[in-house]
């Protein structure tokens, strides 16, 4: 599950102990040899979805963590791309990807229209002046009540007929391991934040997909789904894995 030059169960047990902020600035120098990280067919996938929607102009990635869907976004856009995380641990992480992405590039003036921002999704500082809003594998970090205040910071954020894009899986079927798993992973995290403090927000199960459309519709989005056929299918017929496309009005 994990490289060897991944994080120890030690170093693992003490992200858990903390708060969400300070366990990610514990984990950062090791999060890319974790299971955590966005898997680069995820990041591939949604980046050739998006591509015929383009071009864009000046990109985010919402909640970018070392830096994995900014990358993603460089090719699709024109002009800047901004991650913005609240791990200060993540973005020296990210910065330092970045640096050595654009080490190996062929242009050496790749660097200049990426930046990085310390800030809180809950309250993003960004006037709207995006076309293009991403986020991979954070809402498990935010409560169900915190979803409407996360998704009109975003909304905010982008200009009119911005789109703000992100995959998001079926659940598994209650006859599957994977129900169970992350059902009993839910359940643990329930207990350990009623018995420590600060709470670490993170769960796998509170970010369903009709709930989250409407609250995206009440942001002041129109939504729309696009199957990603690279995941496959469940056996009910439905996609394992849909691209949520919000449109700014």
């Amino acid at each position: 599950m994990f490289s060897p030059q991944g994080p120890t169960l030690r170093e693992l047990a003490a992200q858990a102990l903390s708060s969400v902020e300070r366990g990610y600035d514990l984990l950062a120098p090791k999060f890319d040899r974790t299971p955590f990280r966005t898997p680069d067919r995820v990041l591939d996938a949604v980046a050739d979805a998006l591509r015929p929607l383009g071009p864009f102009d000046a990109g985010l990635d919402v909640c970018c963590g070392t830096g994995a869907g900014v990358r993603a976004l460089r090719p699709l856009c024109r002009g800047r791309v901004t991650g913005v995380d609240f791990s200060a641990g993540m973005l020296a992480a990210a910065r330092k990807g970045g640096d050595r992405q654009d080490d190996a590039s062929a242009d050496p003036a790749a660097a200049a229209h990426v930046e990085w921002v310390r800030a809180d999704a809950r309250a993003l500082p960004f006037a709207p002046a995006f076309d293009l809003a991403v986020s991979f594998g954070a809402f498990g970090h935010f409560l169900p009540t915190e979803r409407p205040g996360l998704f009109a910071g975003v909304r905010r954020s982008l200009r009119p007929g911005g789109l703000f894009a992100f995959p998001i899986g079926a659940p598994p079927p209650v006859t599957s391991p994977w129900h169970w798993a992350l059902a009993g992973f839910d359940a643990a995290m329930r207990l350990r934040n009623l018995v420590r403090r600060p709470p670490f927000v993170m769960y796998y199960r509170t970010f369903p997909l009709r709930p989250v459309c409407d609250d995206l519709a009440a942001a002041g989005f129109t939504v729309t789904l696009l199957p990603l056929e690279e995941f496959g299918r469940r056996a009910d017929g439905g996609p394992r894995c849909r691209l949520v496309l919000a449109r700014a009005a």
